[in-house]
């Protein structure tokens, strides 16, 4: 409404300039008759109220729907990039999360490993010391019948001997009590060393 009064205002201020450059003797396109002056008046603002009622209208009308999507899509944007930004928070909070119980695990893990390490160190040297221990009774053992082995056959010799010095044959029983006093006798004198 104050458009198509601003717009009445400025055709008659233009039709009163216009009559008066008239006055003077200027070219006007009101020159000549006033019949025409006025049916054009008549006309322009019949053509102004038109155009304000089917035209200007409809247009200010779509100009301000525009207006208000125009705001309501920078509110949505803008909201949809507050969404954005929380979930990309939500989003890095929960990756920096995975990463620090993905390095606990690994600590966790690592910790086990030198556990479990330590643990077959010690169980290997246990198992070592006693293969150790065991080779060393083996050989204790071992050492034990060789002598014995070699002291039965050091007697049997003498006893060999002894009985072909003397010339006669000694019978199983004079020949194991020869070889038991013997052992004894060797025993005896190797215990006190």
């Amino acid at each position: 409404m104050i458009q198509q009064l601003a717009t009445l205002i400025f055709v008659v201020l233009a039709a009163v300039a216009a009559h008066a450059q008239e006055a003077e003797g200027g070219l006007s396109p009101f020159a000549g008759n006033v019949g025409n002056a006025v049916w054009t008046l008549v006309i322009f603002l019949l053509v102004v109220t038109v155009l304000g009622k089917f035209a200007w209208g409809p247009i200010l009308k779509l100009l301000k729907d525009r207006e208000e999507f125009i705001h309501k899509s920078l509110a949505d944007a803008k909201r949809d990039r507050e969404d954005a930004e929380a979930r990309l928070k939500e989003y890095t909070d929960k990756l920096q999360a995975a990463r620090n119980e993905a390095a606990g695990m690994i600590a966790a893990a690592r910790q086990d490993a030198e556990r479990l390490r330590g643990e077959l160190q010690q169980k290997a040297r246990t198992e070592a010391d006693a293969l150790i221990k065991n080779a060393e009774r083996q050989i204790q053992l071992e050492t034990q019948r060789a002598l014995g082995q070699i002291r039965t056959e050091a007697v049997e010799l003498s006893l060999s001997i002894a009985s072909k010095l003397i010339k006669r044959n000694l019978s199983k029983e004079d020949n194991a009590k020869l070889i038991d006093e013997t052992l004894k006798q060797i025993d005896s004198q190797r215990t006190p060393m």
